[in-house]
């Protein structure tokens, strides 16, 4: 049988892999990072948990299990990384050896050394067809003609902003920038542009030119709505094919009770 491994940090995404993979054969080992992941992760037979500082000792576990791929997928949040952890020597040595600090450095340090290791790292959208998102309107709320220039607006500036590494959403509004996402994540950048513009503002998200897709994939779910619907959003854009699109028929009910739109753009 097939086996993979699941780094797993907070979210959905880890269990929706993990149903996938199961379904379509895989023996699936998750190695949890936090205690705060989704239960179905913590409770399935295969699950363990370590450290995020403790890379030295998932891959000796990795290799004492035969497993030469994995998948990261899930949140990590920065306060639970330096949160009083003792990192194992190979943590050590990858982050002393890694110039510049920032979280895909970091990762791509860490990614490098799996695969010198012989542990091949798969995209995170790997087994994920079917929540990639399309170019279509998903929702009975269209975007207007009216809309289009304020949308081209948000896509020019989020693919500006993703060029320099610093966030994926823009928030738009009559033609005008409203919020652009920094280290706060997205929630907070909706947040922030609902108390500046107030209602019928468009959240736009893209993805970075040539994502790594093993470190992050751009990925809308029912929060992000949630978000959209607390500042009375006029609709959301996301970048097709590029982009996983979550909890669909939940979020598309959701939407549409709403009156918000949900387009999905090819950009080119």
């Amino acid at each position: 049988m097939n086996k993979i491994a699941i780094i797993t940090g907070a979210g959905k995404l880890p269990t929706l892999f993990l149903e996938e993979a199961v379904a379509r054969g895989y023996e699936v080992y998750p190695v949890y990072l936090f205690d705060n992941v989704d239960s179905k992760i913590k409770e399935y037979g295969n699950s363990v948990k370590y450290s995020i500082a403790q890379v030295g000792k998932i891959i000796k576990y990795l290799k004492s299990k035969e497993i030469s791929r994995l998948i990261m997928l899930g949140k990590v949040e920065k306060n639970l990384i330096f949160s009083n952890l003792k990192f194992d020597l190979v943590a050590t040595k990858i982050l002393m050896n890694t110039r510049n600090k920032k979280d895909k450095n970091i990762l791509m340090a860490i990614i490098n050394h799996l695969e010198k290791e012989g542990i091949e790292v798969l995209p995170q959208n790997f087994l994920m067809d079917k929540y990639m998102a399309k170019e279509m309107d998903y929702t009975k709320r269209k975007a207007l003609p009216d809309d289009m220039k304020t949308i081209e607006i948000g896509i020019e500036a989020a693919k500006m902003l993703t060029a320099i590494d610093a966030g994926q959403t823009v928030v738009v509004k009559n033609e005008s920038v409203v919020a652009l996402e920094g280290v706060e994540g997205t929630d907070k950048t909706i947040e922030r542009a609902g108390e500046y513009a107030g209602k019928d503002c468009v959240i736009v998200k893209m993805a970075r030119p040539n994502q790594d897709y093993r470190i992050d994939i751009p990925t809308i779910g029912v929060d992000t709505l949630k978000k959209a619907v607390e500042i009375k959003a006029k609709g959301i854009v996301i970048e097709s094919e590029h982009m996983l699109f979550i909890d669909q028929e939940e979020v598309i009910n959701f939407a549409d009770k709403n009156k918000i739109f949900i387009k999905g753009i090819k950009y080119e």
